[in-house]
Protein backbone atom coordinates (compact mmCIF):
# COMPACT_ATOMS: atom_id res chain seq x y z
CA UNK A 1 0.00 0.00 0.00
CA UNK A 2 1.53 3.61 -1.02
CA UNK A 3 1.95 6.06 1.33
CA UNK A 4 1.27 9.80 0.42
CA UNK A 5 2.83 12.54 2.45
CA UNK A 6 2.44 15.92 1.30
CA UNK A 7 4.98 18.89 1.89
CA UNK A 8 6.59 22.09 0.67
CA UNK A 9 9.77 20.88 -0.27
CA UNK A 10 10.76 17.35 -1.31
CA UNK A 11 14.85 16.64 -2.02
CA UNK A 12 15.98 13.71 -3.25
CA UNK A 13 19.49 13.08 -1.70
CA UNK A 14 20.78 13.11 1.73
CA UNK A 15 24.53 13.93 1.23
CA UNK A 16 25.98 16.94 2.03
CA UNK A 17 24.18 19.19 -0.51
CA UNK A 18 20.52 17.76 0.16
CA UNK A 19 21.10 17.71 4.25
CA UNK A 20 22.54 21.14 4.63
CA UNK A 21 19.69 22.59 2.21
CA UNK A 22 16.90 20.52 4.44
CA UNK A 23 18.94 22.27 7.46
CA UNK A 24 19.03 25.90 5.93
CA UNK A 25 14.72 25.21 5.03
CA UNK A 26 13.84 23.97 8.47
CA UNK A 27 15.54 26.92 9.85
CA UNK A 28 13.65 29.29 7.96
CA UNK A 29 10.62 26.99 9.18
CA UNK A 30 9.96 25.10 5.77
CA UNK A 31 8.52 21.42 5.95
CA UNK A 32 10.76 19.53 4.35
CA UNK A 33 11.28 15.79 2.83
CA UNK A 34 14.39 14.36 2.49
CA UNK A 35 14.82 10.78 0.74
CA UNK A 36 17.78 9.11 0.98
CA UNK A 37 18.39 5.75 -1.21
CA UNK A 38 20.93 4.47 1.31
CA UNK A 39 22.13 6.20 4.53
CA UNK A 40 22.46 10.02 4.83
CA UNK A 41 25.90 11.08 3.67
CA UNK A 42 27.40 7.61 3.17
CA UNK A 43 27.72 7.61 0.00
CA UNK A 44 30.22 10.30 -2.00
CA UNK A 45 29.70 13.08 0.51
CA UNK A 46 31.02 10.20 3.41
CA UNK A 47 33.74 8.56 1.83
CA UNK A 48 35.74 11.17 0.58
CA UNK A 49 39.26 12.64 1.24
CA UNK A 50 37.67 15.32 3.39
CA UNK A 51 39.68 18.12 2.34
CA UNK A 52 38.16 21.55 2.94
CA UNK A 53 40.03 23.56 0.59
CA UNK A 54 39.76 27.04 -1.44
CA UNK A 55 42.97 27.05 -3.01
CA UNK A 56 42.89 25.72 -6.26
CA UNK A 57 38.72 26.23 -6.98
CA UNK A 58 38.20 28.29 -10.27
CA UNK A 59 37.65 31.91 -10.33
CA UNK A 60 33.72 30.71 -11.01
CA UNK A 61 33.68 29.03 -7.39
CA UNK A 62 35.45 31.44 -5.67
CA UNK A 63 32.49 33.08 -3.89
CA UNK A 64 30.60 30.16 -3.08
CA UNK A 65 33.70 28.90 -1.49
CA UNK A 66 34.43 32.01 0.66
CA UNK A 67 30.91 31.67 1.56
CA UNK A 68 31.66 28.04 2.72
CA UNK A 69 34.51 29.08 4.94
CA UNK A 70 32.22 31.08 6.93
CA UNK A 71 29.39 28.29 7.18
CA UNK A 72 32.45 25.27 8.48
CA UNK A 73 33.71 28.35 10.74
CA UNK A 74 29.99 27.86 12.21
CA UNK A 75 29.87 24.16 12.28
CA UNK A 76 29.61 23.48 15.90
CA UNK A 77 26.37 25.91 16.07
CA UNK A 78 24.94 24.02 12.66
CA UNK A 79 25.47 20.40 12.90
CA UNK A 80 26.31 20.28 16.54
CA UNK A 81 29.79 18.48 16.50
CA UNK A 82 33.24 19.98 14.96
CA UNK A 83 33.38 16.91 12.78
CA UNK A 84 37.40 16.61 13.50
CA UNK A 85 37.26 19.97 11.54
CA UNK A 86 40.85 21.93 11.73
CA UNK A 87 42.23 24.94 9.96
CA UNK A 88 45.61 23.24 9.59
CA UNK A 89 46.26 25.14 6.37
CA UNK A 90 46.64 23.59 2.42
CA UNK A 91 49.27 23.52 0.81
CA UNK A 92 49.73 22.80 -3.30
CA UNK A 93 52.75 21.81 -4.54
CA UNK A 94 54.90 22.73 -7.80
CA UNK A 95 56.59 20.10 -9.15
CA UNK A 96 58.30 22.71 -11.49
CA UNK A 97 59.55 25.69 -11.86
CA UNK A 98 56.37 25.95 -14.90
CA UNK A 99 54.35 24.88 -11.99
CA UNK A 100 55.30 27.48 -9.78
CA UNK A 101 54.64 30.37 -12.38
CA UNK A 102 51.65 28.68 -12.74
CA UNK A 103 50.32 29.11 -9.10
CA UNK A 104 52.07 32.63 -8.75
CA UNK A 105 49.34 33.40 -11.60
CA UNK A 106 46.46 32.07 -9.55
CA UNK A 107 47.71 33.89 -6.82
CA UNK A 108 47.37 37.16 -8.64
CA UNK A 109 44.18 36.26 -10.09
CA UNK A 110 42.26 35.23 -6.95
CA UNK A 111 43.39 38.32 -4.93
CA UNK A 112 40.63 39.54 -2.85
CA UNK A 113 38.73 36.43 -1.64
CA UNK A 114 40.52 36.38 1.38
CA UNK A 115 42.64 33.15 0.98
CA UNK A 116 45.83 35.16 1.58
CA UNK A 117 48.51 32.86 -0.77
CA UNK A 118 51.95 32.55 0.49
CA UNK A 119 54.25 31.70 -2.23
CA UNK A 120 57.53 29.28 -0.98
CA UNK A 121 60.09 27.78 -2.55
CA UNK A 122 62.54 25.12 -2.20
CA UNK A 123 64.62 26.22 0.67
CA UNK A 124 61.54 28.03 2.68
CA UNK A 125 59.59 24.13 1.85
CA UNK A 126 62.58 22.00 3.56
CA UNK A 127 62.73 24.86 6.40
CA UNK A 128 58.91 24.74 7.30
CA UNK A 129 58.00 21.20 6.10
CA UNK A 130 61.20 18.73 6.41
CA UNK A 131 59.54 15.84 6.14
CA UNK A 132 58.74 16.40 2.20
CA UNK A 133 60.26 14.26 -1.01
CA UNK A 134 63.08 16.46 -2.92
CA UNK A 135 60.96 16.56 -5.78
CA UNK A 136 59.26 19.80 -5.20
CA UNK A 137 60.15 23.22 -6.56
CA UNK A 138 58.00 24.81 -4.48
CA UNK A 139 54.29 25.49 -3.57
CA UNK A 140 51.49 28.01 -2.76
CA UNK A 141 50.33 28.27 1.19
CA UNK A 142 46.66 28.78 2.11
CA UNK A 143 46.51 28.84 5.68
CA UNK A 144 42.68 28.88 6.47
CA UNK A 145 42.40 25.78 4.84
CA UNK A 146 42.46 22.35 6.16
CA UNK A 147 39.97 19.09 6.66
CA UNK A 148 37.96 17.30 8.36
CA UNK A 149 36.18 13.97 8.85
CA UNK A 150 33.05 13.06 6.22
CA UNK A 151 31.97 10.23 7.67
CA UNK A 152 31.01 12.46 11.23
CA UNK A 153 30.18 15.66 9.16
CA UNK A 154 28.27 14.71 5.76
CA UNK A 155 25.40 13.02 7.85
CA UNK A 156 25.26 15.54 10.37
CA UNK A 157 23.38 17.75 8.37
CA UNK A 158 20.74 15.42 7.74
CA UNK A 159 20.36 14.87 11.50
CA UNK A 160 20.31 18.24 12.66
CA UNK A 161 17.77 19.24 9.74
CA UNK A 162 15.39 16.06 11.41
CA UNK A 163 16.03 17.52 14.85
CA UNK A 164 14.61 21.01 13.50
CA UNK A 165 11.69 18.81 12.24
CA UNK A 166 12.51 17.70 8.68
CA UNK A 167 10.94 14.50 7.71
CA UNK A 168 14.04 11.88 7.10
CA UNK A 169 13.67 8.98 5.03
CA UNK A 170 16.43 6.74 4.90
CA UNK A 171 16.81 3.44 2.78
CA UNK A 172 14.19 5.23 0.24
CA UNK A 173 15.54 4.78 -3.55
CA UNK A 174 13.22 7.17 -5.64
CA UNK A 175 12.25 5.42 -8.87
CA UNK A 176 10.30 8.22 -10.14
CA UNK A 177 9.85 12.05 -10.20
CA UNK A 178 7.29 13.99 -12.64
CA UNK A 179 5.00 17.20 -12.07
CA UNK A 180 1.43 17.85 -12.57
CA UNK A 181 0.98 21.09 -13.55
CA UNK A 182 0.62 21.98 -9.75
CA UNK A 183 3.04 19.27 -7.74
CA UNK A 184 5.45 17.16 -7.84
CA UNK A 185 4.84 13.63 -7.74
CA UNK A 186 8.19 11.31 -6.22
CA UNK A 187 7.54 7.83 -5.76
CA UNK A 188 9.75 6.17 -3.80
CA UNK A 189 9.55 2.10 -2.06
CA UNK A 190 5.87 2.31 -1.59
CA UNK A 191 6.13 6.17 -0.62
CA UNK A 192 4.68 9.29 -2.65
CA UNK A 193 5.55 12.73 -1.68
CA UNK A 194 3.71 15.65 -2.97
CA UNK A 195 5.37 19.18 -2.85
CA UNK A 196 5.45 22.41 -4.44
CA UNK A 197 9.01 22.41 -5.00
CA UNK A 198 11.92 19.62 -6.15
CA UNK A 199 15.80 19.82 -5.64
CA UNK A 200 17.77 17.36 -7.57
CA UNK A 201 20.36 16.53 -4.96
CA UNK A 202 21.34 13.11 -6.02
CA UNK A 203 24.55 13.54 -7.12
CA UNK A 204 26.03 10.69 -9.69
CA UNK A 205 22.56 9.93 -10.15
CA UNK A 206 21.25 13.39 -10.50
CA UNK A 207 21.81 13.26 -14.47
CA UNK A 208 18.76 10.57 -14.48
CA UNK A 209 16.22 12.81 -13.06
CA UNK A 210 17.30 15.99 -15.03
CA UNK A 211 16.81 14.22 -18.24
CA UNK A 212 13.42 12.89 -16.79
CA UNK A 213 12.49 16.32 -17.02
CA UNK A 214 13.79 17.86 -20.06
CA UNK A 215 17.06 18.44 -19.65
CA UNK A 216 19.65 16.15 -19.91
CA UNK A 217 23.72 16.78 -19.29
CA UNK A 218 26.70 15.16 -19.93
CA UNK A 219 27.34 14.13 -15.96
CA UNK A 220 29.77 10.92 -16.23
CA UNK A 221 30.84 9.21 -12.78
CA UNK A 222 34.73 9.15 -11.45
CA UNK A 223 35.72 7.07 -8.80
CA UNK A 224 38.57 8.42 -6.87
CA UNK A 225 41.33 6.31 -5.03
CA UNK A 226 42.04 6.58 -1.09
CA UNK A 227 43.99 4.87 1.29
CA UNK A 228 44.65 4.91 4.80
CA UNK A 229 47.61 3.87 6.99
CA UNK A 230 48.26 2.28 10.80
CA UNK A 231 48.61 5.58 12.96
CA UNK A 232 51.92 7.08 12.70
CA UNK A 233 53.82 9.59 15.12
CA UNK A 234 52.72 12.92 14.12
CA UNK A 235 54.79 14.43 11.29
CA UNK A 236 52.54 16.55 9.21
CA UNK A 237 50.50 19.18 9.90
CA UNK A 238 49.15 20.98 6.87
CA UNK A 239 46.51 19.06 4.12
CA UNK A 240 48.59 19.21 0.80
CA UNK A 241 47.94 18.45 -3.06
CA UNK A 242 49.98 18.79 -6.11
CA UNK A 243 49.52 21.91 -8.75
CA UNK A 244 47.82 19.67 -11.76
CA UNK A 245 46.94 16.85 -9.46
CA UNK A 246 47.85 13.61 -9.09
CA UNK A 247 48.12 12.78 -4.91
CA UNK A 248 46.37 14.80 -2.04
CA UNK A 249 47.18 13.72 1.88
CA UNK A 250 46.64 14.69 5.12
CA UNK A 251 47.67 13.13 8.52
CA UNK A 252 44.59 13.07 11.68
CA UNK A 253 45.39 13.57 15.20
CA UNK A 254 45.23 9.89 15.94
CA UNK A 255 48.40 9.85 13.58
CA UNK A 256 46.86 8.00 10.80
CA UNK A 257 47.57 9.39 6.89
CA UNK A 258 44.42 9.72 4.76
CA UNK A 259 46.15 9.57 0.80
CA UNK A 260 44.12 9.95 -2.71
CA UNK A 261 45.41 9.95 -6.31
CA UNK A 262 44.43 8.16 -9.22
CA UNK A 263 40.70 6.13 -9.85
CA UNK A 264 39.21 3.17 -8.75
CA UNK A 265 37.23 0.86 -10.93
CA UNK A 266 33.63 0.16 -11.76
CA UNK A 267 31.56 -1.99 -13.73
CA UNK A 268 28.06 -1.02 -12.26
CA UNK A 269 27.09 2.78 -12.61
CA UNK A 270 26.13 2.33 -8.76
CA UNK A 271 29.18 1.02 -7.33
CA UNK A 272 33.02 1.12 -8.02
CA UNK A 273 35.93 -0.65 -6.16
CA UNK A 274 39.67 -0.04 -5.89
CA UNK A 275 41.59 -1.78 -8.78
CA UNK A 276 44.71 -3.61 -8.32
CA UNK A 277 46.28 -1.58 -10.84
CA UNK A 278 46.30 1.53 -9.35
CA UNK A 279 47.04 0.57 -5.83
CA UNK A 280 50.85 0.30 -6.62
CA UNK A 281 50.89 3.61 -7.87
CA UNK A 282 49.35 5.22 -5.19
CA UNK A 283 51.28 3.90 -2.63
CA UNK A 284 54.68 5.00 -4.29
CA UNK A 285 53.94 8.35 -5.48
CA UNK A 286 52.82 8.62 -1.76
CA UNK A 287 56.02 7.35 -0.58
CA UNK A 288 58.27 9.44 -3.09
CA UNK A 289 56.58 12.60 -1.73
CA UNK A 290 56.00 11.87 1.93
CA UNK A 291 59.58 9.35 2.39
CA UNK A 292 58.03 8.75 5.98
CA UNK A 293 55.63 6.40 5.16
CA UNK A 294 58.47 4.09 3.48
CA UNK A 295 57.45 0.58 5.40
CA UNK A 296 54.21 1.74 6.97
CA UNK A 297 51.10 -0.29 6.50
CA UNK A 298 47.91 0.37 4.82
CA UNK A 299 45.28 -0.74 6.83
CA UNK A 300 42.35 0.28 4.47
CA UNK A 301 41.57 1.21 0.13
CA UNK A 302 38.53 2.60 -0.90
CA UNK A 303 37.16 4.22 -3.94
CA UNK A 304 32.77 5.64 -4.56
CA UNK A 305 30.89 7.31 -6.83
CA UNK A 306 30.69 10.77 -7.97
CA UNK A 307 28.96 13.08 -10.42
CA UNK A 308 31.20 14.65 -13.14
CA UNK A 309 31.03 17.60 -15.16
CA UNK A 310 33.02 18.35 -18.57
CA UNK A 311 33.74 21.89 -16.83
CA UNK A 312 34.43 20.41 -13.61
CA UNK A 313 31.85 22.73 -12.38
CA UNK A 314 28.79 22.14 -10.58
CA UNK A 315 25.14 22.15 -11.66
CA UNK A 316 23.52 24.45 -9.56
CA UNK A 317 20.23 26.86 -10.29
CA UNK A 318 16.85 26.41 -11.52
CA UNK A 319 15.72 24.23 -13.96
CA UNK A 320 15.64 25.70 -17.43
CA UNK A 321 12.21 24.03 -17.81
CA UNK A 322 10.12 23.41 -14.77
CA UNK A 323 8.72 25.84 -12.21
CA UNK A 324 9.87 24.77 -8.84
CA UNK A 325 12.62 22.51 -9.91
CA UNK A 326 16.09 23.33 -8.64
CA UNK A 327 19.73 21.29 -9.20
CA UNK A 328 22.58 20.51 -7.09
CA UNK A 329 24.88 17.94 -8.34
CA UNK A 330 28.06 17.18 -10.25
CA UNK A 331 30.48 18.80 -8.02
CA UNK A 332 32.58 16.79 -9.43
CA UNK A 333 35.08 15.29 -6.68
CA UNK A 334 35.42 18.92 -5.35
CA UNK A 335 31.98 19.33 -3.20
CA UNK A 336 32.97 18.85 0.66
CA UNK A 337 33.79 22.28 1.15
CA UNK A 338 31.29 24.13 -0.97
CA UNK A 339 28.33 21.55 -0.01
CA UNK A 340 27.21 23.80 2.72
CA UNK A 341 27.11 26.75 1.23
CA UNK A 342 25.56 25.14 -2.33
CA UNK A 343 22.89 23.86 0.57
CA UNK A 344 22.37 27.35 1.35
CA UNK A 345 21.63 28.93 -1.87
CA UNK A 346 18.90 26.14 -2.45
CA UNK A 347 17.37 27.18 0.41
CA UNK A 348 17.45 30.77 -0.57
CA UNK A 349 16.34 30.01 -4.25
CA UNK A 350 13.58 28.40 -2.46
CA UNK A 351 12.59 31.51 -0.25
CA UNK A 352 13.38 34.19 -2.23
CA UNK A 353 13.76 32.92 -5.67
CA UNK A 354 17.38 34.10 -6.22
CA UNK A 355 20.78 33.83 -4.39
CA UNK A 356 22.80 35.75 -2.90
CA UNK A 357 25.92 34.26 -4.20
CA UNK A 358 26.77 34.61 -8.09
CA UNK A 359 25.74 31.04 -9.72
CA UNK A 360 25.12 32.09 -13.13
CA UNK A 361 28.47 30.04 -14.24
CA UNK A 362 26.74 26.62 -12.74
CA UNK A 363 23.45 27.43 -14.75
CA UNK A 364 22.03 23.58 -16.18
CA UNK A 365 21.43 25.82 -19.85
CA UNK A 366 25.02 25.93 -20.37
CA UNK A 367 24.47 22.20 -21.48
CA UNK A 368 22.11 22.60 -23.68
CA UNK A 369 21.88 19.37 -26.57
CA UNK A 370 24.08 21.57 -29.10
CA UNK A 371 27.00 22.00 -26.34
CA UNK A 372 27.35 18.74 -25.20
CA UNK A 373 30.91 17.85 -25.37
CA UNK A 374 32.42 21.32 -26.38
CA UNK A 375 32.02 22.41 -22.70
CA UNK A 376 35.44 23.87 -22.11
CA UNK A 377 37.97 23.30 -18.71
CA UNK A 378 38.44 26.85 -17.18
CA UNK A 379 41.87 25.43 -15.42
CA UNK A 380 42.88 22.77 -13.71
CA UNK A 381 41.82 22.19 -9.80
CA UNK A 382 41.49 18.50 -9.35
CA UNK A 383 44.04 17.67 -6.51
CA UNK A 384 41.80 16.80 -4.45
CA UNK A 385 38.79 14.65 -5.67
CA UNK A 386 35.85 12.63 -4.43
CA UNK A 387 34.61 15.23 -1.77
CA UNK A 388 31.03 15.36 -2.19
CA UNK A 389 34.22 15.36 -3.28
Amino acid sequence: MTRRIDTEVAIIGGGIVGGSAALFLRRAGVPVVLLEAALCGARASGVNYGGVRRQGRGLEQMPLARRAHELWGQLPSLIGIDGEYVRSGHLKLAASNADMVQLEAYRQRTRGFGMHLQMLDRRELARRFGWLGQDVAGGSFCSEDGHANPRLVSPAFARAAAALGADVREGVKVTQADHDGTHFIVRADGLEVRSRVLLNCAGAWAGRFAEHFGEAVPETSIHPLMMVTEPLPLFMDVSLGIQGGGIYARQVARGNCVIGGGRGVSTDPDYARPGRAGLGALMANATRLLPVLRGAQVIRFWTGVEGNMPDHNPVLGPSARVPGLFHAFGLSGAGFQIGPAVGEVLSELVLRGQSSIPIDAFCIERYAAAAHGAVARPERVCEQTQESP
